[in-house]
C-alpha cells in the first residue's frame, strides 16, 4: 500500500510550525476569530424589526394564521430565535419574519417583504391580496 504523504528524507526535522512563518500567522488567525473560546449568545428575544407600509394587517400574526390566509407556506426556515415563512404563487413572493415578542412566547409576524418573481420590489399588501385570492 502506498503511503499518503512521501517519506521524509533522512536526517530532515519534521515540519514545525515555528519553522513556516506562514503556518503560525494563520493559526494565530484563526485562533483569534473564537473570541476566547466562549460561546456566542443567542440574540434577545422580543427583537422587533422595522415595519414596512402597507404590511400591517400581518404583523403581530403567528405562523398559523399566516397559513390559514395563504395556505401552505414554501419555505419554512426555523432559527433558534426566528423563523421565516415565504408564499409564492404565479405573481409574487411574499416573506414573513417571525420573532417572539417575549420569553417563551410564539413567534409572530414583525417585518414582511414583497417581491415579484424576477426580484423587484412590490406593495406587500398588493401580493397578500392575490395570494389569498389563489389560496
Amino acid at each position: 500500500m502506498r503511503a499518503l504523504y512521501p517519506a521524509r528524507p533522512a536526517g530532515r526535522p519534521p515540519i514545525l510550525l515555528l519553522s513556516h512563518p506562514v503556518l503560525l500567522l494563520s493559526v494565530l488567525l484563526l485562533g483569534a476569530c473564537t473570541g476566547g473560546g466562549g460561546t456566542v449568545p443567542p440574540p434577545a428575544v422580543g427583537f422587533t424589526p422595522a415595519t414596512r407600509p402597507g404590511t400591517t394587517d400581518l404583523i403581530g400574526v403567528d405562523a398559523r394564521a399566516l397559513q390559514r390566509q395563504f395556505g401552505k407556506p414554501r419555505l419554512d426556515i426555523r432559527d433558534p430565535s426566528a423563523r421565516k415563512l415565504q408564499f409564492s404563487n404565479q405573481r409574487c413572493v411574499l416573506d414573513a419574519y417571525l420573532y417572539p415578542p417575549g420569553q417563551n412566547r410564539e413567534p409572530v409576524t414583525t417585518y414582511v417583504e414583497a417581491r415579484s418573481l424576477t426580484g423587484a420590489a412590490v406593495d406587500s399588501s398588493a401580493c397578500a391580496k392575490t395570494l389569498r385570492e389563489g389560496k
